[in-house]
């Protein structure tokens, strides 16, 4: 459905230009980075504030245009964060996959793939919607993968990465009777993680094979290392995760094709030394011979999206109270989980503040306190920035909440299509 036109009108100063004037930093100081990518001398320069560059486009955006709740997605800005994307590929020579469990918005798929490799999967389903959807690679890795899920993981990724050799082992007749490049996630038992919850390498974690229980019998069949430890982080943590960890694998690195260096990369954040980054992925691919490959999620869509709502009821307990139809625990579980405090578009900084609360009946189903620019009234509408990573892949319909609609918008045409509405079946069909 198209919408009409409107005339335009764990998350810096404003720059309201289009996606096309697009710039890249190579370095939380903001130096300048003039050395030639490998296929010409195009150079990098120092970029843009994209989480001011988000405000200053959704502010031109008229909330009314669409249905409330509904997440809008703004095509630009993806091609933006992705242009960021592509040209740290093209300098370093890696390649750069979106990592589906972050954003994984099929109508969105055209204006990523223009610009990255492919994408990386978490299990079958994301596996399918890669290779079907958005084309490109496939990477896949589970922390634990069934038999009878193998054959469609096998025939729709081009790498499968196992948690462990064990699980290697029992799969590998499968996998060397298909096109699959098999790989290992490693844990380097180096930890940079800013909360166990979201750090893979904290002690005890499920996820890769702690590095000094690797034997060399463990790596016979593997073609490729896989090693994910970041989340939400710039590239020192990487930087120190790979010094620490390069003098063990290494030497393992001499009969593989390939390394995987994971997620977590705020890559498209104005303060990432993307210069290091860069450097990086050279030295490694040049002293090694390996192919090195990147997965970001969020910095994909980081500022390319908000959740629009609409003020239900206002009330006082204590002080204001204001009842919304976004739900924290539907729509926006990492509120709760992580937990944050979403950022509230056009948010003012005087008066008593309101506590934005959902409409289902958990106690706790609250977002936050909020100092409107001028008072809610019942039937107003707002607005939650940086809502396109996780909120849209977590959505759930706890207590008979709908789900909020979805739309994707271009802040350079102003073109507006709602991709999707849900209602009554949605919630049926699935209990």
């Amino acid at each position: 459905m198209t919408l009409p036109t409107k005339p335009p009108g764990p998350r810096g100063a404003e720059n309201p230009g289009g996606a096309g004037d697009l710039l890249l930093s190579c370095g939380a100081a903001g130096r300048i980075c003039g050395r030639a990518t490998p296929t010409g001398d195009r150079p990098l320069t120092d970029a843009i504030d994209i989480a001011a560059d988000a405000r200053a486009r959704f502010a031109r955006f008229d909330l009314a245009r669409v249905p409330s709740p509904c997440f809008v997605i703004d095509e630009a800005a993806i091609e933006r964060n992705c242009r960021i994307l592509a040209a740290v590929a093209e300098a370093s020579g890696a390649q750069v996959f979106l990592a589906l469990k972050a954003f994984s918005m099929p109508a969105a798929a055209p204006a990523v793939m223009r610009h990255l490799s492919g994408t990386a999967a978490s299990g079958i389903f994301e596996a399918r919607l890669g290779r079907e959807v958005f084309g490109g690679h496939v990477a896949t890795f589970n922390a634990g993968y069934k038999a009878a899920d193998m054959p469609a993981i096998l025939a729709n990724s081009d790498h499968v990465i196992f948690n462990s050799p064990g699980q290697f082992r029992r799969f590998r007749d499968l996998v060397a009777a298909s096109a699959a490049s098999p790989g290992l996630r490693i844990n380097p038992e180096h930890s940079e993680g800013w909360t166990e919850k979201y750090d893979p390498a904290a002690p005890c974690s499920r996820l890769g094979t702690p590095v000094s229980r690797i034997e060399p019998a463990d790596l016979d069949g593997i073609e490729g290392l896989h090693m994910h430890t970041l989340c939400e982080q710039g590239f020192e943590p990487l930087a120190r995760t790979w010094a620490a960890v390069e003098p063990v694998i290494g030497p393992w690195l001499k009969q593989m094709r390939w390394l995987n260096l994971g997620g977590g990369h705020h890559i498209t954040m104005p303060d990432y030394d993307r210069a290091g980054l860069i450097a990086l992925v050279r030295d490694i691919r040049a002293r090694h011979g390996v192919e090195v490959y990147l997965e970001p999620g969020e910095a994909v869509a980081l500022h390319a999206g908000i959740l629009v709502g609409e003020i239900l009821d206002l009330t006082w307990n204590g002080m204001a109270l204001a009842i919304t139809d976004i739900s924290a625990t539907c729509h926006m579980p990492d509120v709760i989980e992580a937990p944050f405090r979403p950022a509230l578009l056009g948010e003012g900084t005087e008066g008593d503040p309101v506590r934005l609360g959902g409409p289902s009946c958990l106690a706790g189903d609250v977002i936050g306190d909020y100092r409107p620019a001028t008072p809610w009234a019942v039937g107003d509408r707002f607005a939650f920035l940086d809502q396109a990573i996780y909120s849209m892949v977590k959505t759930n319909t706890f207590n008979g909440v709908p789900l909020p609609a979805i739309a994707l918008w271009n802040s350079d045409t102003d073109d507006l299509r709602l991709v999707r509405q849900f209602g009554y079946d949605d919630f049926l069909e699935r209990l």
